[in-house]
């Protein structure tokens, strides 16, 4: 479990390091140009008009009923992982090996 956690601290660090990353190389790119370029948007915006706060990431808006919806559809979808199969599998024998072994040597153990 705390693998996990800190797998995800760390990921979602590198994320926003990415993202600030983008935000800085846009500053720059207006820099050398000189002007403002409407076309070109930045990385990560957070946007407050009228009280209400609007994220969009790279031009796309995000929203909270965005991410609703694609949890739905992953719950609908309930796909089959080949792998994630087979990694359960191998698993499963190798803890029954490794405890078949320990037995066995508790086993022989016990005899002397």
């Amino acid at each position: 479990m705390k693998f996990m956690l800190k797998c995800f601290v760390l990921c979602t660090i590198l994320l926003f390091g990415v993202l600030i990353g983008m935000q800085q190389a846009n500053q720059g790119i207006i820099k050398m140009k000189g002007y403002q370029d409407p076309d070109l948007q930045s990385a990560f915006q957070v946007e407050n008009e009228t009280g209400d706060v609007q994220a969009s990431i790279l031009g796309n808006n995000v929203t909270s009923q965005d991410l609703q919806e694609k949890q739905e559809q992953l719950e609908q979808i309930e796909a089959f992982n080949f792998f994630s199969q087979i990694g359960k599998q191998f698993a499963t024998l190798v803890s029954n090996g490794v405890s078949s072994l320990l037995e066995s040597i508790a086993t022989l153990l016990n005899r002397n």
